[in-house]
């Protein structure tokens, strides 16, 4: 007899994405061996700034970098919808819950024993993958970093996987360059970096696979969810 999927997961799946997503980035923070190169951006402008501002903590430098990107995304694609508005408050709202989970976590510092800091990267990277895999399923309004990929294909009929792919080698190059930079070594950017590249996809692959099993991700809201896709 087939298990009954647990069904209208489409809002929870958003929230879902925003806060377990957070976490994950604050444990590969905690573990010190690199970040994404999605997450790596704003973390090191955080690391640059903050002994000159002290208030510019890493969820802050999640949104204040998500709209640089928006900004960028507008000029590119010479277009602005108030749904991209959306979005960034997506951003905020993440960026503030990145800050909740620290607080949480004791604050940023990395952990000072290595079976801390592998154990507490390993449970980052499958944490993000199993968020992203949830945040692909709902319609509600994404962050900047997926919506940027999206609009860039729409508005040029461009690929989506390919566009994906672009954008994470520019992200990666990208990270790798401001850590050098503003940091003077690699911080946030290191070996963890390449390990988050290279099985972060099969990981989400993997888990999207076992959500479509146990879930439906149809609207318990419809009408609202309607209106933030339009």
């Amino acid at each position: 007899m087939k298990s009954r999927k647990i069904s209208k997961m489409n809002e929870l799946a958003w929230v879902i994405g925003i806060v377990v997503c957070s976490l994950g980035v604050c444990l590969c923070t905690k573990a010190d061996f690199g970040l994404s190169m999605i997450a790596a951006p704003p973390y090191i402008l955080h690391y640059a700034l903050r002994g000159v501002f002290p208030w510019f903590t890493q969820g802050r430098a999640e949104y204040a970098w998500q709209a640089l990107l928006l900004l960028g995304m507008c000029l590119a694609v010479g277009r602005f919808r108030w749904r991209y508005l959306l979005s960034f408050g997506t951003a905020v709202i993440a960026g503030r819950v990145i800050d909740l989970w620290f607080l949480v976590l004791g604050g940023n510092a990395p952990y000072e024993t290595m079976p801390a800091r592998i154990a507490a990267f390993a449970a980052g990277v499958i944490l993000t993958a199993i968020a992203i895999a949830f945040v692909f399923r709902t319609d509600w309004p994404v962050q900047i970093y997926e919506l940027l990929v999206r609009e860039i294909a729409d508005r040029f009929g461009f690929e989506v996987n390919r566009v994906k792919l672009c954008n994470d080698i520019a992200m990666f190059v990208l990270s790798a360059a401001l850590s050098f930079f503003l940091t003077g070594g690699f911080h946030g950017f290191g070996v963890g970096t390449v390990v988050i590249t290279a099985v972060n996809a099969p990981i989400i692959a993997l888990s999207g696979k076992l959500l479509d099993k146990l879930f439906t991700f149809d609207p318990r809201f419809p009408q609202v969810t309607d209106k933030l896709k339009s």
